[in-house]
């Protein structure tokens, strides 16, 4: 039986046959051996056939098919066309051997081609894939290479391909550096506070903000030098006048060293840097509330930005937390607890990083755990939502928040909470209000941008021009030959649209005589029209006969 292969590459289909396999015996090992040399590989397998692709776009779609294990139109025909044709009623006396069992599978089912998928096949393909430039005549060195550079490429951007807008990754990215600049801010202020101190000791126990203390410091420098005049700045500074006025009373009675003025101005640099980090936190944090609306808004609205950004970054993923059940989720940061309970047969955790969320904070102590427990199965649900709906809406949030809001308020007073499938009907009128609130913000839009302006080609009709029509339209009737017959057969005909219907004579009051007076006046014409007409054909005939005889 003979064996043929089929071979995708980068520049097209090829198709080889390998003849002499009883010599081999269909032994792995001497194939092995055999393939890297050319000599040996090339007596047993030749070139049968060769389809090049049409272009870099007809070959990414071809490798797609043949990752997936589609068979393709052309790729159908190719082997309809270069392998031997079978005859009804009977069996094939040749095999396709392929390196994807799938796409053999898709091959049989369609074409009824006998496939085979082994490691003698592989082995074959292998020797194909290594020595495919020498097999193809015209293929210049080179051109290979850059067809599998380019088909690589593109077929990896095909693969990743991602919204922008909605990669987690930044979140992921945001809250880790929050929480460190959270940390830093801590550290440098706790150090800008030790080293004015030794200067001014009393300013701790009145400024206890840490941004404001070091913003303090680098205004007032020296204490010695602070005076009343220096009153609206510090007011500017700290927003209240007393705490102002007490500033500069302490400052007169101070314990504190004096400090040179090396010293002064290294701590002032020191406090504007701890300034800059404070105000570089907030405009992160800003960062990731922007961020967290567009990757997760109904996690957002339900828990909180930071919260839901720690939830996915500990996921490592919104698709990750979006697969996590609502059991795993709630002890999301407790694995160490988890662990050493399951190890010392302890009681497990209750919350994980959901703990920062203000509903377990506000809950009673013997509700915490059950608080947690509900507050992640909400979390679970609006991550998938935001996982996998394409588009943005807080609806669903907002909602499940006011069902986590209903919750407390059952377990602290005993009201009864409404049902998850009215909360969910509500949330999905929302959304469908805010889409056609949407779609008509975008009409309108669309209708300011495209509305016409005012035509300035129109022209006062004269006295004379009771009929309607323009000088311009007279000008080009006279132009188009129109003879003055043609003029009274159009106003007839505006006359004629312009006469009133009898439902109009109803609504306006008026009585409908005068219509079916006009009525029956143009019957009574139109039938002795049709009198005079036949009259005139019994004449005819008359004259005829009479002519015969």
């Amino acid at each position: 039986m003979a064996l043929y292969l089929l071979y995708e590459s980068a520049s097209g289909y090829g198709l080889f046959l390998a003849h002499g396999i009883d010599e081999i015996g269909q032994n792995t090992e001497a194939v092995r051996n055999s393939v890297v040399d050319l000599n040996r590989f090339g007596k047993v397998v030749k070139l049968a056939a060769f389809n090049p692709f049409e272009s870099a776009l007809d070959a990414l779609n071809q490798c797609n098919a043949v990752s997936e294990g589609q068979m393709t139109d052309e790729l159908r025909n190719f082997l309809e066309l270069s392998l031997p044709k079978v005859k009804e009623g009977k069996k094939p006396k040749f095999s396709l051997g392929v390196a994807d069992p799938k796409i053999g599978s898709h091959i049989y089912e369609e074409t009824k081609i006998p496939c085979q998928s082994n490691e003698f096949v592989l082995e074959l393909v292998r020797g194909v894939r290594l020595h495919f430039d020498r097999f193809i005549e015209n293929l210049k060195p080179g051109d290979l290479e850059k067809a599998q550079l380019g088909l690589g490429h593109s077929y990896s951007r095909a693969k990743v391909k991602f919204n922008v807008n909605r990669v987690d990754n930044m979140v992921i990215q945001a809250i880790f550096l929050l929480d460190t600049l959270d940390k830093d801010v801590n550290s440098f202020s706790m150090r800008v506070r030790e080293w004015y101190s030794w200067h001014f000791p009393e300013l701790v126990k009145i400024v206890n903000d840490n941004y404001l203390y070091a913003k303090l410091a680098k205004y007032i420098e020296d204490k010695s030098e602070l005076s009343e005049d220096k009153l609206a700045g510090l007011v500017d500074i700290l927003g209240d006048e007393d705490k102002a006025k007490e500033v500069i009373e302490a400052a007169k009675a101070s314990m504190g060293q004096d400090l040179s003025p090396i010293d002064l101005i290294n701590v002032k640099m020191f406090a504007q840097r701890v300034m800059d980090l404070a105000e570089y936190r907030k405009k992160l944090y800003d960062y990731l509330v922007v961020k967290m609306s567009d990757i997760a808004p109904n996690l957002a609205a339900l828990i909180g930005e930071v919260v839901g950004a720690r939830l996915i970054s500990h996921a490592g993923s919104l698709t990750n937390l979006a697969k996590c059940p609502s059991s795993t989720l709630q002890i999301l940061g407790a694995e160490k607890a988890l662990f050493r309970a399951l190890k010392t047969k302890g009681n497990t955790p209750k919350y994980g990083l959901i703990f920062h969320s203000s509903f377990i904070g506000r809950a009673s102590a013997k509700n915490k755990g059950r608080m947690a427990r509900y507050l992640a199965n909400k979390c679970s649900i609006a991550s998938r939502i935001d996982c996998f709906s394409e588009k943005s809406t807080t609806s669903f949030g907002e909602k499940l928040r006011e069902q986590v809001e209903e919750r407390l308020d059952f377990y602290d007073k005993g009201v009864a909470p409404r049902k998850n499938i009215e909360m969910m009907k509500a949330a999905m009128e929302d959304a469908s209000n805010q889409d056609l609130r949407f779609v008509s913000d975008t009409e309108m839009d669309v209708e300011k941008t495209s509305e016409p302006t005012p035509k300035k080609s129109k022209k006062k009709k004269s006295k004379g021009d009771e009929d309607g029509t323009t000088t311009e339209d007279k000008e080009n009737n006279v132009a188009n030959g129109e003879s003055k017959s043609g003029k009274k057969k159009k106003k007839r005909s505006l006359e004629e649209r312009l006469e009133p219907n009898e439902n109009d004579d109803k609504e306006n009051g008026t009585n409908g005589d005068e219509t079916e007076k006009k009525k029956k006046k143009k019957k009574s014409k139109d039938v002795e029209m049709e009198d005079v007409s036949e009259e005139g054909k019994k004449k005819k005939k008359k004259k005829k006969k009479s002519g015969k005889d």
